[in-house]
């Protein structure tokens, strides 16, 4: 991501092609250092320290830190892990969602053609690896990216709040990572078009972006995603993770509605405009990603074959819209939609998500996901 002192206006001057949906620019990037175990990112800002110690001086913020103080669960000894993932028995029973033969999308001259149930059922099983390591990646990115909050966010009562979420990303790398170690069978390395989010979300000096990027977008399409895929999943352990995820997700997505809000009041329109244009290279960004390259390629199968029907079929393109039904109404919200003769707005009508703008912002909603009294008490099954 380049931004300069100049707004960027073109689609290829922010995510380097013309076309949003130019499928074989989207695939041609990929990740080609997948056997890294250590990539190393330049962090530009500035480390800040504020002298002002008034506790609650912003209430909102104050009152998100004292639930958080109170709603920390421990992955190790509050979820199930006993609990027997019979993993191709959860894809038989979760069949449908995907290209396959109940999709009644039309894959005759394909290599899928020839696919027998075997087949079916190991593209299944790659897709729930591919999938969950995503997300496990993704968690890390925002353990990072708090943490850098915590450093450059100017305000105490701010700084106390991130630092709760650095704890909550800790405990959700850990708990997908277990997930995947001892329930699934193998991880992914990090989808190409995440990490180049991850770079600009670290790599950007300004505090505000580490907020936008991370937790109304990154967050807040998490959000929306572990929502809809704890609603699909037939399998009682990672049901149960997600709960608890997404109980501490909508928090973080809130803090960075009830944070940038009060920010963005006072910049001018050609800042709003360089905020327009990196929430937009973000949701571009994370679309991308959804499309499981890899896995195709893993298949054997190239992905430009694949991709192209994947993206027919009726609930994927319910799940890729839906993935945005947090993000837009937060970008609302933050007064970015409509801010420089709505380009934002625009924007997101050309990926076809900005029907969700009305639906509620996290800032209100965040206390809907709280887990409910004794809920982690009574589910876990207090063993390792």
């Amino acid at each position: 991501m380049t931004l300069t002192n100049e707004p960027l206006n073109s689609n290829r001057d922010i995510i380097g092609r013309d076309d949003i949906n130019d499928l074989e620019a989207i695939l041609a990037i990929s990740n080609t250092d997948i056997h890294a175990s250590i990539s190393a990112v330049k962090d530009n800002a500035d480390a800040i320290f504020t002298w002002d110690y008034e506790k609650g001086s912003r209430p909102k913020l104050n009152r998100l830190y004292e639930k958080a103080k109170t709603a920390m669960w421990n992955g190790e000894t509050d979820l199930p892990w006993d609990t027997v993932v019979d993993q191709e028995a959860v894809v038989m029973a979760n069949a449908g969602g995907n290209i396959g033969p109940e999709s009644g999308i039309d894959i005759s001259g394909t290599p899928m053609a020839k696919w027998s149930e075997k087949e079916w059922i190991q593209f299944g099983v790659e897709s729930q690896n591919w999938t969950l390591s995503q997300f496990m990646h993704g968690e890390q990115g925002a353990l990072v990216c708090t943490a850098k909050i915590v450093e450059t966010v100017p305000w105490i009562d701010a700084k106390y709040y991130a630092s709760t979420q650095v704890m909550d990303e800790a405990r959700h790398v850990e708990v997908f990572a277990k997930y995947l170690d001892t329930k699934l069978t193998g991880h992914y390395p990090v989808n190409a078009h995440l990490k180049m989010l991850l770079d600009d979300i670290i790599g950007d000096s300004r505090w505000d972006m580490t907020y936008l990027g991370m937790q109304i977008m990154v967050e807040g399409l998490a959000l929306a995603a572990f929502g809809f895929i704890h609603q699909m999943t037939t399998e009682p352990l990672l049901k149960q993770l997600l709960r608890y995820v997404m109980s501490d997700e909508a928090r973080h997505v809130a803090f960075g509605v009830l944070s940038l809000q009060e920010y963005y009041k006072e910049l001018d329109s050609k800042e709003l405009r360089e905020r327009q244009e990196f929430a937009f290279e973000a949701a571009v960004r994370m679309r991308d990603r959804f499309l499981q390259q890899e896995v195709w390629d893993r298949m054997g199968i190239a992905p430009k074959v694949a991709v192209p029907l994947v993206l027919q079929a009726p609930e994927r393109q319910v799940f890729q819209s839906m993935l945005f039904s947090k993000i837009v109404p937060n970008c609302k919200k933050l007064g970015l939609l409509d801010a420089a003769d709505g380009w934002l707005r625009t924007k997101f009508q050309e990926l076809g998500v900005i029907q969700f703008e009305d639906w509620a912002d996290t800032g209100e909603e965040y206390e809907m996901f709280a887990l409910a009294e004794g809920e982690v008490a009574a589910s876990g099954s207090k063993t390792a």
